[in-house]
């Protein structure tokens, strides 16, 4: 029983170091995604997100429980929105589209900076042991980096891909689209819950992280030579 025992306790601690690192991981892509937004918002001319305190990279301000914990768990998640007054805009459509859009950029180039870390650390971690923990947690970080990312693309209200959607229509069927919009989480919600999403989403997650180590190739030939 003592092995047994010795084994149990290994794999609680393993579980709590992987819920520990996915947690810490999704914290950080959570508020570098909504500061984005603020930012992109603020550039284009609407102070609100600074006049909440929302342009902060402290996660406290940004959280929304159930996303977090949907991120820890699932890799796909939200963040408490940051509210935007598309009025203050010079140009509304535009500005909210380039809003829309900063939080996703903001994401992909992150889990494209964890890649690189991640590759850094692995290699590093031949010689330095202790370099692998650093390396899962980089690991994490790009997977719910690239993940949310790709989730947040989705047209569906209120996720940002919708509000790139909305802009490029019409007036009259944007501003009519609008009044549903409260209906899109619901939808949202419903087909995670019956596992619509999951098999487009892994495909696409497949396809994004093959391309970016394609596109990592001549990083990661160059950490070789440099390293080794």
């Amino acid at each position: 029983m003592t092995g047994f025992t010795a084994w149990l306790q290994q794999l609680r601690l393993d579980t709590l170091l992987d819920y520990l690192i996915s947690a810490a991981a999704a914290l950080l892509c959570i508020a570098v995604h909504e500061t984005c937004h603020g930012l992109a918002a603020y550039w284009m001319g609407d102070d609100t997100a600074k006049e909440q305190g929302r342009l902060s990279l402290n996660p406290l301000r940004h959280i929304d429980p159930v996303g977090l914990l949907m991120m820890v768990v699932f890799h796909f998640g939200w963040a408490k929105p940051v509210q935007v007054n598309a009025a203050r805009f010079r140009d509304p459509k535009v500005g909210m589209a380039i809003t829309a859009l900063a939080g996703p950029v903001s994401n992909l180039l992150l889990g494209i900076l964890a890649l690189m870390l991640m590759i850094l650390c692995q290699l590093l971690s031949l010689r330095y042991a202790w370099l692998s923990y650093a390396g899962s947690f980089f690991s994490t970080l790009a997977a719910i980096s690239l993940g949310l990312f790709l989730f947040n693309l989705i047209p569906i209200p209120p996720l940002d891909g919708s509000k790139v959607l909305f802009a490029v229509l019409p007036d009259r069927a944007y501003l009519t689209l609008m009044r549903y919009e409260r209906y899109g989480m619901i939808l949202l919600v419903l087909l995670l819950v019956l596992g619509v999403l999951d098999g487009p989403l892994s495909f696409l997650m497949n396809a994004l992280i093959n391309g970016l180590f394609r596109l990592l190739t001549p990083y990661i030939r160059l950490v070789n030579h440099l390293l080794f």
